[in-house]
């Protein structure tokens, strides 16, 4: 037996044998004929001086020194293929991939990005809505736009605005409950997206922050923001809504902040990218075009009585 290592053609060979456990499943997916295939294993048995499956009537399975081998080749593999793949990533200045979650998407990244393209046409957008934590590396994105109060260890994060939150309705429902107290009568809609947040930013946060004594027990709850501001502007009821995910309806005029006041949490949203790659022209052209259009809208806090969230009181 020899520490030589075998040749990666017999690793790849074993390897896909091991996980499909089936030699004409992964002669298929290597693009070989079967016979090659169980020579390139052959070898590689030959190589360690002992057998890696055992061969049965239609099927194989896997020898102790395969089931040994199998996890740390598939983990060998897939980090080679990443790590190609990012290589290859790092010299594609046309194409980028970003993904932030589905409201943040609909209520603010896709009203705007017409611009972005239209002053950057040699750049490739591809998005991803979603809210699964992807590996920015392993997945093959570029940028990544999350919120909340986490860490972002082994990532270049440019901290946004913390998000405030504020009672919208439609200009109908504000002249029907023009008050704070009125609005303890009024149909409210639940932002349920947010209910991570610690300490709350809710209902009866705000209503503590504005000193009325009310908790509401009943009404219609989203788990997505965007779905909670759609419905507001229906006419079905007030919602808290977050600064990022109503600006653009509040200075269109389909809703309406009335009361004036804003409990902001610690919570912001972050520009994210893999360390060493914030430089990339693609990668530095969105993020400053995300920050600029931020700053655009940040009037809409004009006569905003903004409340930290450690200042309200507590329940």
């Amino acid at each position: 037996m020899t520490d030589r290592l075998p040749p990666l053609t017999a690793l790849r060979a074993f390897e896909a044998a091991a996980r499909h456990l089936s030699f004409a499943k992964a002669a298929d997916e290597l693009n070989v004929t079967p016979a090659a295939l169980s020579y390139q294993i052959k070898s590689l048995e030959q190589h360690l001086g002992a057998p890696l499956f055992r061969r049965l009537n239609r099927a194989v399975a896997l020898t102790d020194a395969g089931r040994q081998l199998s996890p740390g080749t598939t983990e060998a593999f897939q980090a080679l293929a990443a790590a190609w793949h990012a290589t290859r990533r790092l010299q594609d200045d046309a194409t980028l991939t970003v993904t932030a979650g589905p409201a943040l998407t609909a209520k603010w990244l896709a009203p705007r990005l017409f611009e972005f393209a239209r002053a950057h046409p040699e750049i490739e957008l591809r998005f991803s809505a979603t809210l699964r934590t992807l590996d920015l590396e392993r997945d093959g994105v570029d940028v990544a736009i999350r919120f909340g109060q986490g860490t972002d260890e082994g990532l270049v994060s440019v901290p946004v605005r913390k998000e405030w939150m504020t009672p919208v309705m439609t200009p109908a429902m504000a002249e029907e409950f023009p008050t704070p107290e009125s609005l303890t009568q009024a149909p409210l809609l639940f932002d349920d997206s947010i209910s991570f947040l610690d300490p709350p930013c809710d209902w009866p946060t705000w209503f503590r922050a504005v000193g009325v004594d009310h908790t509401p027990q009943r009404g219609s709850h989203f788990s997505n923001a965007d779905h909670a501001i759609d419905a507001a502007i229906a006419g079905m009821g007030a919602v808290l809504g977050r600064r990022s995910m109503i600006i653009k309806d509040v200075l269109e005029g389909r809703l309406v902040m009335p009361y004036k006041v804003a409990i902001e949490t610690d919570a912001r949203f972050r520009f994210l990218c893999l360390d060493g790659t914030e430089n990339r022209p693609q990668i530095a052209a969105f993020r400053d075009w995300f920050l600029a259009e931020i700053a655009k809208t940040a009037h809409i806090s004009d006569g905003l009585t903004i409340i930290p969230i450690k200042d309200v009181p507590s329940a």
